[in-house]
């Protein structure tokens, strides 16, 4: 086999092994399942040991075959990643963008990012993982982690593109049926909007002096995702203490008030917001997307309520 043909035959086994057929291989590569089966059957040859199991309706991998799996992902992987880097290089925008981050603040920010770098770069692909996990950009690929609080010591480089503060809020609605509360000892006694899964996921311990949840003769409104918490204290089913990127525009619409901010300024309720990525030297496609970002973001935040 020659040598420049060895990372295209990768290629086929890596999707052979994905689609477990010569057809759906042959599909995705725009080949016939023959010319796909004979691929495989040289470089089996190439490398004297079988790497599938061939029945009549199923390919299965054999131990070699499971083990080169794994080195075939790494090598392309790396192939890509170097050709990348050449690019970027250049100034080239290209490759593909790999972001992960909340759910709301990646709807909210990074989506509206993505869709101008999109027209601005049309050899550019993007990946947006909306999750609540701590993705691991390492492991997962990623070019870019957003993270919100404090940072451990990691190898990781972090960027700061933002600063989030907590805001105590409700609706004028809920405060008109339910009063205004003149101090936050009397918040304990309204119905709170809460995040559920976490230990004191919103910081209630340093407005309430322990978690929302504790009391639980407390009325609550919980749930696990913070754009429907926002419209829960829009609706008027509690006060709620959320970020200022969740409920800024919110209350600098009218929408929801904003209750005892001179107070909560100074419960240390503000954190910053992070890109974390792997490079120091970033790919040109990272780099557009932190400028953009920031860009998009503002300075001050355009979720701020200090105006």
């Amino acid at each position: 086999m020659q040598s420049e043909k060895f990372a295209e035959f990768l290629g086929v086994f890596v999707d052979v092994a994905r689609e477990s057929s010569f057809s759906g291989a042959g599909r995705r590569r725009g080949r016939t399942p023959s010319s796909i089966g004979r691929q495989i059957d040289a470089l089996e040859a190439y490398l004297d040991t079988p790497l599938f199991l061939r029945s009549t309706r199923h390919l299965t991998l054999t131990d070699a075959g499971e083990i080169l799996l794994i080195r075939a992902r790494q090598i392309l992987d790396s192939l890509v990643d170097t050709q990348q880097e050449l690019a970027s290089m250049k100034g080239e925008v290209t490759g593909v963008l790999r972001v992960a981050c909340y759910p709301t603040f990646g709807k909210r920010y990074v989506l509206p990012v993505m869709a101008k770098l999109s027209r601005q770069y049309p050899d550019l692909s993007l990946d947006l993982d909306l999750t609540e996990r701590l993705a691991d950009p390492v492991a997962e690929r990623l070019d870019v982690v957003i993270r919100i609080g404090d940072m451990a010591d990691s190898t990781l480089i972090a960027s700061k593109i933002a600063t989030q503060i907590r805001v105590l809020c409700a609706s004028p609605a809920y405060l008109e049926n339910a009063g205004i509360p003149t101090s936050l000892d009397d918040i304990a006694s309204h119905r709170l909007i809460d995040k559920l899964h976490g230990a004191d996921l919103l910081c209630w311990s340093s407005v309430i002096g322990h978690p929302a949840r504790e009391n639980t003769s407390q009325p609550m409104f919980g749930c696990d995702d913070f754009e429907a918490m926002r419209q829960a204290a829009v609706e008027g089913l509690g006060i709620a203490f959320l970020p200022d990127w969740v409920a800024g525009d919110d209350i600098n619409s009218g929408a929801l008030v904003q209750l005892f901010p001179e107070i909560i300024s100074q419960l240390h309720v503000s954190t910053g917001i992070y890109a974390l990525r792997t490079l120091r030297n970033p790919p040109a496609r990272v780099t557009v997307f932190l400028d953009a970002l920031r860009e998009f973001i503002g300075h001050p935040a355009k979720w701020s309520t200090l105006r």
